[in-house]
């Protein structure tokens, strides 16, 4: 295989974890390669490909090295095809970062470095969440969750299968429909003064494009609860 043809496959499988557009995967893998021409920047460093989630100051505080320096540690120790348990392992063991801290650091080394684009998951699934203030009542809406028929209205066209206990703070459901399964879905309410924090929280989304389609399903049907509260 030329080195053209190894590169094209490389494009065509980061489409099929994150569900990028092929100029989006062949930007990003480029990224990976090129060396950076940002100005303070050091000669041959790599740039970001996205942003970690926490500053570069506080993770040498609290870890003793900045992004660059972990980029330049982890591509030196495990390598970026070790994989995240390895990498947080590594981070954790030779650096002698807490557990938290050694997860965060691996994190922040696939956002960088492009293995993991933001709402990505360690085992390449997705998450999103959508939240909205509300005047529901939270005892009527639980039993509407909990009543099989009730849900099936509360929540059209899709079905949701109980995951959790009945009677928990925040249930779970597993998401299908016709064409199939479609992650869990987690529903939190929280009381924020008077009113009530509905979050709609979907995980174990397949790519970034269908999370995408479903940070908008939640968006509408957040907003529709809403408005049904005060008809």
């Amino acid at each position: 295989m030329t080195t053209q043809e190894s590169f094209k496959r490389r494009v065509r499988e980061r489409m099929t974890r994150t569900g990028e557009k092929y100029g989006a995967a062949r930007r990003a893998l480029l990224a990976r390669t090129a060396p950076s021409t940002a100005p303070g920047t050091a000669p041959g460093a790599r740039p970001w490909v996205s942003q970690p989630d926490v500053a570069d100051d506080v993770v040498r505080e609290n870890t003793g090295h900045g992004w660059d320096e972990w980029v330049g540690l982890v591509d030196a120790g495990p390598g970026r095809d070790a994989g995240h348990t390895a990498i947080a392992a590594w981070v954790a063991e030779q650096h002698g970062v807490s557990g938290w801290w050694a997860q965060s650091v691996t994190v922040g080394y696939e956002r960088i470095t492009g293995l993991r684009v933001p709402g990505q998951r360690p085992d390449g699934t997705f998450s999103v969440s959508r939240s909205r203030l509300t005047d529901l009542d939270p005892d009527q809406l639980r039993a509407l969750l909990a009543d099989d028929d009730a849900r099936a209205d509360l929540v059209p066209g899709l079905t949701l299968t109980p995951r959790s206990r009945p009677g928990v703070r925040s249930p779970r459901f597993g998401v299908s429909d016709g064409d199939g399964a479609h992650g869990v879905l987690l529903v939190s309410l929280d009381p924020a003064g008077r009113r009530l924090r509905l979050t709609a929280t979907h995980e174990r989304i397949a790519t970034a494009a269908e999370a995408e389609q479903w940070k908008g399903y939640w968006a509408d049907w957040l907003e529709a609860l809403t408005a049904a509260a005060h008809d």
